[in-house]
């Protein structure tokens, strides 16, 4: 029977992916949603060739997009708008999978309301765990949602796990004989770079990511090891686990995405060549395995694989992130909010490269923590920290 899938950010690197794994099995799967921020013509034209029942993008993008239907002779797709038509396509009753995969904060509110509907939510959105892990993973529980990672680490931890290992309480520390999780990062374009040489960076060169092909706001994060950063608090939350448990190791080749150590000395490895389209699907059909156009791993080709320790002097946003989390509370939806704003003042050449991690830093310190037990108060506190972020960028670009 095929499933209908909602898809959240499907002109970005992630929903196009999604389209590919969909296009190779028709008979599984249906595009019933899909959404979209400004790239108009681009969701026009997946319109025309998938046919959804809806289509949703900001209200100011209403008209530019009826104006295309228009002239693409596009019918039978109804035009929904802003937050309100996000949560309405990932809750509707004929949806059975949403890819969550809008880029920031944005994500929020829609991949909560998929997990309060119960459905299987492939989780590309890492800000949405970052800003409100306990709410969302209790609200997953509550509504027996599948709530399955999508990015590579996170999905190759979830296949390094035991089966049943999310089938009990896990209190924040390791079971059923597992010692610790190893991250692994790529460490990014600038990996061998000198503090000096940092200074220097553009937004070009950052967006220029080794491995993989990402979107401009996560491929700065790599660059800048905050996506490291975030993926930490991500697995803290997905995998009911301390931080102190989980260890990031730098790995330029990005074949292993991410390891489980275990108590008898065995560590599992999840390995396969850089392509998005295999945690994805890997998500969409868990627990079975669907075939994809991804060659598999050619192990003489890749001979050799590096491992070392990150330097958080030159890359202090992981640092960061890992205080956020030991502090909890307030604090990660504080370090995301300062740094998605960090980020777009620096594709402006607003500030410097270094200048990102040091507006997060200084925003995390003008807030004080409390507890992140309520939306609304996790909702207002992104706000404050937006704004006081802003302020700091004022007083570095002047």
């Amino acid at each position: 029977m095929s499933q209908s899938v909602c898809i959240l950010g499907v002109t970005g690197s992630i929903g196009q992916s999604t389209l590919k794994i969909l296009d190779q099995h028709p008979d599984k799967y249906s595009v019933f949603a899909v959404t979209a921020y400004s790239r108009i013509d681009a969701l026009s034209e997946i319109c025309k060739q998938y046919r959804p029942k809806i289509a949703v993008v900001p209200a100011h993008k209403v008209d530019e997009l009826q104006s295309v239907f228009k002239q693409k002779n596009i019918q039978g797709v109804e035009i929904l708008s802003g937050e309100a038509g996000l949560i309405a396509v990932a809750e509707h009753s004929e949806v059975d999978v949403v890819m969550a995969a809008i880029v920031g904060a944005a994500g929020l509110l829609p991949t909560l309301a998929a997990v309060k509907a119960g459905k299987r939510v492939l989780l590309a959105n890492k800000e949405a765990l970052v800003m409100s892990g306990d709410i969302m993973m209790q609200a997953a529980k509550d509504h027996h949602a599948l709530l399955l990672p999508v990015d590579s680490e996170h999905n190759a931890i979830f296949q390094c796990l035991p089966q049943n290992y999310f089938q009990i309480e896990t209190h924040k520390e390791p079971q059923l004989g597992v010692k610790q999780i190893l991250l692994t990062a790529s460490g990014g374009p600038f990996l061998n770079h000198t503090l000096e040489q940092l200074k220097e960076v553009t937004p070009a060169q950052a967006c220029k990511h080794p491995n993989w092909s990402m979107g401009q706001k996560i491929s700065v994060d790599s660059a800048t090891l905050m996506n490291k950063g975030l993926e930490l608090i991500e697995a803290c939350h997905l995998f009911s686990i301390k931080e102190h448990f989980v260890t990031v190791v730098v790995h330029p080749q990005s074949i292993i995405h991410s390891m489980v150590q275990y108590v008898d000395g065995s560590t599992l490895a999840q390995m396969g060549n850089p392509d998005m389209c295999t945690p994805i699907a890997h998500a969409l059909a868990w627990p079975e395995r669907l075939t994809t156009h991804v060659p598999p791993l050619d192990l003489f080709t890749h001979s050799q694989l590096d491992f070392t320790a990150p330097d958080i002097t030159r890359f202090p946003a992981l640092k960061l992130a890992r205080q956020a989390m030991q502090v909890g509370g307030l604090a990660p939806a504080i370090l995301n909010a300062a740094n998605e704003v960090a980020v777009a003042a620096f594709l402006k050449q607003q500030i410097g490269f270094l200048n990102i991690p040091e507006v997060v830093e200084h925003t995390l310190n003008q807030i004080d923590n409390a507890s992140a037990e309520a939306l609304d108060v996790i909702l207002n506190i992104d706000q404050q920290a937006r704004q006081v972020a802003t302020q700091r960028i004022t007083q570095l670009s002047r």
